[in-house]
């Protein structure tokens, strides 16, 4: 068995989406396959969890500034990076 990875970011940090993010059926008021949250929008990371199969860390990031303002997306590290 792996050990769990410890997590890139932290609870409260700022963080910027580092790739435009998709719904990917998570948001239901949303269409399947439409953009969620735009590259470069800006964030803070509200809670973080833990994939249990992938063994990695998953970031719910609540986007508060430019396209996806409001939304409450969970992120892996390779979609996210620090302002």
């Amino acid at each position: 068995m792996l050990e769990a990875r410890e997590p890139r970011y932290q609870w409260g940090q700022p963080v910027t989406a580092a790739v435009d993010l998709f719904n990917d059926g998570s948001h239901p008021e949303v269409p399947q396959d439409a953009l969620i949250v735009a590259a470069g929008c800006r964030g803070e990371i509200v809670q973080i969890g833990h994939h249990e199969a992938a063994n990695i860390p998953v970031y719910i990031v609540e986007f508060a500034a430019g396209s996806g303002a409001g939304r409450i997306v969970g992120c892996l590290e390779e979609e996210l990076a620090a302002p």
